[in-house]
């Protein structure tokens, strides 16, 4: 059986869980924990991020990569167009998804968090202890976006990750209004690879992650809940209704160094 290397609360593991449902495939999960977990990781694929995919003796880094390897391995339900105008345009939205969708959204989601102490210790896993979850919630978020400056993830790297995030959603809401995907008349990789980023803008609602249910259906303020963006959130939920598998707690899952099934992180990839 294929075996997915992942975070839970990762984007680009979520576009390979979405890619994998839809062509059908089965697989397991293996979540990874910071830390030990990325040891194993780095001895099994040469590097610690995630997602990994291994197949029998062949392993795979990088969502991309994995996206091309399985649909060259098992070519049904292709993510590719045949039409070599729509094949390049599907493979420059995917690549453009990866960097603009899944780093800005990254960014503006740890600043939304800042300022949610609620929200902020429900990402934990949930084996992290009380005390710890309260200390967690206690950081004012003025130094948690002066901690955040020297990584990336300040105030200012948030303003401009929303800024930028406004013009992607206003972009794809405008395709979207005129026609059913974004390339073509079925689904590509551009689709779910759009799909799947826009997780960490506003989790999809239902049983499709194994997370605590108060993330279910939440998001990023200004963006989640503008109406200027309903026809693309509808897309996205309607993408998850028909291809998405609804998770089943204790199925197909495993655990590389904690309890199973426990999201673990969202600073990832």
């Amino acid at each position: 059986m294929l075996e997915l290397h992942q975070f839970e609360l990762s984007q680009y593991s979520e576009k390979v869980r979405l890619i994998l449902d839809f062509k059908g495939l089965d697989y397991r999960t293996v979540e990874v924990v910071p830390g030990v977990g990325q040891l194993e990781l780095l001895r099994l694929s040469g590097q610690t991020k995630v997602p990994v995919l291994k197949d029998g003796d062949i392993v795979i880094a990088d969502s991309t990569e994995i996206a091309l390897y399985l649909d060259r391995k098992y070519p049904e339900n292709p993510l590719l167009p045949h039409d070599p105008v729509q094949r390049g345009q599907c493979l420059l939205m995917e690549e453009w998804a990866d960097e603009s969708i899944g780093l800005k959204g990254r960014v503006a989601m740890v600043g939304a968090l800042n300022q949610n102490p609620g929200l902020r210790a429900s990402i934990l896993p949930k084996q992290t202890p009380g005390i710890f979850k309260n200390l967690v919630s206690a950081v004012p978020p003025a130094m948690l976006d002066l901690l955040g400056s020297g990584v990336g993830f300040g105030g200012d790297a948030v303003k401009e990750a929303m800024r930028g995030l406004h013009q992607d959603l206003e972009a794809l809401t405008l395709i979207l209004q005129h026609q059913p995907y974004l390339i073509g008349d079925r689904p590509t990789l551009a689709d779910l690879t759009v799909a799947a980023l826009s997780m960490v803008i506003k989790i999809p609602g239902g049983d499709y992650l194994n997370i605590a249910q108060e993330l279910k259906g939440k998001g990023i303020p200004g963006l989640a809940d503008n109406s200027a963006y309903s026809t693309f959130f509808e897309w996205r939920d309607r993408l998850y209704r028909e291809y998405r598998r609804s998770h089943r707690p204790g199925t197909n899952q495993t655990n590389n160094g904690g309890d199973s099934g426990s999201p673990t992180t969202i600073n990832i990839e």
